[in-house]
């Protein structure tokens, strides 16, 4: 394809750098130049935290490529240390400034791509900028932490912020043998996702020696020697530390994009189209900068994630040379890692729709499941939430938290929401099944099963919040030993394998609930009711989720 454009690409990592080496592959007549306004061009910021814990032991390994490679195997200019300070859209130009001699000049484009990426959110509160507070979003932001562990000894950590990289750094901080308290604003870590899969989460946390202050916020930082600080919480609280961690998210960097006049969303990102492009025809804009759309909700959204932005840099270079590709938008599919758990997400969470004002027309579901056949050694369970529209069944979200499989299945159940998919679709799925990778019925199929269930009326679902304010008959159908443990207060227990032959034992003229440990005898049980005539329905993901929506994975107490 001859074009002979001149493309220049501000700012590399993975939106800018994708969208130069698939500008290339499309054009190899172009001049393509990238203007990087730090000492790297393209990098693995999401392994930064593992660096710091020395799981990636070599600060090379980060580096995904660097100028010589894209020279080499590309033809494209890298410039680092370079600052795009202006952008000229009447001329179709960029001034650029050499960081390091202060020489200015401008540049011409045919067509010019945004990529500058976020920053990080420092909070505003008095001591801030104090030493040993810091940030971490590349690779010199690594070696500074390391070098003030190493010259102070630290042994005490603060981290701020319980997102990704929160956790992470909680987690890789405590491998170098560090204290951790970890604070978050929200009642929970990892505040995106519905607050009742996250109890696992915190008791690893707590497992692992990590004291979490959640519900609070800091206040201030002050130096109290060198290599101390005194961190003073909203609720009153100090704590001395040798270093903190600040990760309370990042905003779009949008300067450029401002004072140049491109339209800026209401979520603070440069808004494009779906092909990228700005309000400016010779403008894209890529990756953590922007605001883009959210597939399942169709609501303007940010989602700072390496792999949208990859995407996003790949169409922008395709429309540039003329190829009419769209970017279907975002629907932020995710894994984190929490020591021995696994934390995975797609598609919306329930408080996002209740956001959105969509949720009256959804539903969910709870389970349970072991991550392969129980029968084969190390089977470990997993905990799930899927939901889904109650008018076709097409598949809204699911979120799952195990320590082994669980972002399998979140792939899985993303793939089908980016194939505008159905439970009914999850119940058919043909999976791979041997006993130590899985379950002859997986547990994206059980979802989807239970959830088609409901939508063809052959189960009828209560949830465990709906019970406050309920007058139904409450029917705990584990065995004895189980219910000992543990049980709602006015629970009538009758075993599922004794409940044919007590059916007088139950009231014809009020609602049964009944539960049971993870959902599935409880099901059992509102089979067989309903068809004594009974007016039943099931509890939802079992006692285990009643545990979960009380903030522990442990059985709840007796009185919840």
């Amino acid at each position: 394809m001859k074009s002979g454009k001149r493309v220049i690409i501000i700012g590399g990592v993975a939106g800018g750098a994708s969208c130069a080496t698939r500008a290339r592959r499309l054009s190899e007549d172009s001049e393509i130049i990238m203007i990087e306004k730090g000492p790297y061009v393209s990098f693995a910021n999401c392994g930064l935290p593992y660096h710091v814990g020395k799981v990636i032991r070599r600060e090379e390994a980060l580096l995904v490529a660097n100028p010589v490679l894209f020279k080499n195997r590309f033809n494209i200019d890298v410039r680092l240390n370079s600052e795009a300070t202006s952008i000229d859209r009447q001329n179709c130009e960029v001034e650029i400034l050499e960081v390091q001699t202060g020489r200015r000049y401008r540049e011409k484009y045919d067509a010019l791509v945004l990529s500058p990426g976020a920053r990080p959110v420092m909070p505003p509160v008095s001591g801030v900028e104090l030493p040993g507070i810091f940030t971490l979003r590349s690779i010199p932001d690594t070696r500074q932490v390391r070098d003030w562990i190493e010259k102070f000894k630290a042994r005490r950590a603060m981290v701020v912020g319980g997102g990704f990289i929160g956790l992470e750094m909680a987690e890789n901080l405590v491998r170098l043998g560090i204290e951790v308290s970890l604070v978050e604003m929200q009642q929970q870590v990892m505040p995106p996702m519905d607050a009742e899969m996250i109890g696992p989460v915190h008791e690893e946390l707590r497992r692992n020696n990590v004291s979490l202050r959640l519900g609070d916020a800091v206040a201030s930082f002050e130096s109290v020697g060198e290599g101390c600080l005194r961190v003073t919480m909203k609720s009153g609280d100090t704590e001395t530390v040798d270093m903190v961690i600040v990760a309370v998210g990042v905003r779009p960097e949008t300067k450029l994009a401002r004072d140049c006049g491109l339209d800026i969303g209401e979520l603070g990102g440069i808004r494009v189209d779906d092909r990228m492009r700005t309000n400016d025809p010779k403008i894209w804009a890529v990756g953590d900068a922007v605001e883009v759309k959210d597939f399942v909700t169709g609501k303007w959204t940010f989602v700072p994630l390496a792999g949208p932005a990859n995407r996003q840099g790949r169409i922008a270079a395709d429309v540039i040379f003329g190829k009419a590709m769209t970017f279907r938008g975002v629907q932020g599919s995710m894994v984190c890692a929490v020591f021995d758990l696994r934390i995975a997400s797609t598609g919306s969470s329930e408080k996002a729709l209740k956001r959105a004002g969509l949720w009256d027309q959804c539903e969910k579901v709870y389970l349970h499941p072991a991550n392969h056949a129980t029968y084969f050694p190390g089977a470990k369970p997993m905990s799930l939430k899927l939901i889904f529209s109650k008018t076709d069944g097409r598949v809204l979200g699911a979120q799952a938290v195990g320590q082994e499989g669980v972002e399998k299945r979140i792939d899985i159940i993303a793939m089908t929401i980016q194939k505008n998919g159905s439970v009914f679709d999850l119940e058919e799925a043909e999976l791979c099944y041997a006993p130590q990778f899985g379950s002859a019925k997986d547990p994206v199929n059980m979802a989807g099963m239970i959830a088609a269930n409901i939508l063809r009326g052959d189960a009828r679902i209560s949830q465990w919040e709906e019970l406050e304010n309920s007058s139904a008959f409450i029917l705990d159908v584990r065995d004895p030993s189980e219910f000992k443990k543990g049980h709602l207060d006015t629970a009538v227990n009758i075993p599922l394998n004794e409940l044919r032959s007590r059916l007088d034992e139950l009231p014809k003229d009020r609602e049964i609930l009944a539960y049971c440990a993870v959902g599935q005898r409880s099901y059992y049980a509102a089979r067989l009711l309903s068809q004594n005539l009974f007016d039943v329905k099931s509890l939802s993901g079992g006692y285990k989720t009643l545990s979960a929506q009380n903030g522990t994975s442990a059985p709840a107490k007796t009185g919840h």
